[in-house]
């Protein structure tokens, strides 16, 4: 997962890298309410940066319209977070997103009906880069390569917008590969049906 910034376009180097790579899924936000940030961000300010990771096939992750605690709204909220930038985006890129990955982290019982609902698979994360508390390249790396729950189907979370996450892809990217990992699209990793999803944030065969 390589979250879309907040506030900032995506260098081209990192759109080139994944481009090389193939690896992620990109969360795609539209509206931030909190720490000064503005509205209609980033689909509605950087349009082109959303088309372009479209065209290069990777993943698109629907992220809500406004950050919000999803677990503290109702159905229709839910929904409303969730189709805002689903129209958005598909009226950009033609394409349907089916992920969502709630702020925080945050999720309950009305949350997971909704995204049935809209056609939409939660998803959630177990190995954090931490690279959001701005750690210098070689320590995302570590943070992640030596990740006490990395293993088969995890879920990697990065942020675009992070001081040196570009930095640390390619080596992370190589470290991994060398460990035997191959880096696969969320869509092609998730389990779809009769499953459930671990405090960690692994998805777990059977109900």
């Amino acid at each position: 997962l390589l979250q879309e910034s907040k506030e900032e376009n995506v260098p081209k180097a990192l759109l080139d890298l994944m481009r090389e790579n193939r690896v992620t899924e990109w969360d795609i936000q539209n509206a931030v309410e909190e720490k000064g940030y503005f509205p209609n961000m980033p689909i509605e300010k950087y349009p082109e940066d959303v088309k372009a990771i479209a065209k290069d096939g990777h993943d698109l992750g629907n992220h809500s319209e406004n950050h919000k605690q999803m677990s503290r709204l109702t159905a229709n909220e839910c929904m409303e977070e969730i189709m805002k930038p689903h129209q958005k985006v598909k009226a950009l890129t033609g394409k349907d997103m089916i992920l969502f990955r709630p702020p925080y982290g945050d999720y309950n019982n009305t949350l997971i009906q909704t995204l049935k609902g809209c056609n939409y698979y939660g998803i959630q994360w177990d190995v954090d880069s931490l690279d959001w508390k701005d750690y210098d390249a070689s320590t995302i790396i570590r943070k992640v390569t030596e990740h006490k729950h990395l293993g088969n189907g995890s879920i990697i979370l990065c942020h675009n917008g992070a001081k040196h996450t570009a930095e640390a892809l390619d080596e992370m990217i190589r470290t991994l590969k060398g460990k035997g990992y191959e880096l696969v699209p969320v869509s092609q990793l998730i389990l779809k049906d009769n499953y459930t999803i671990r405090s960690d944030g692994r998805q777990c065969p059977g109900k």
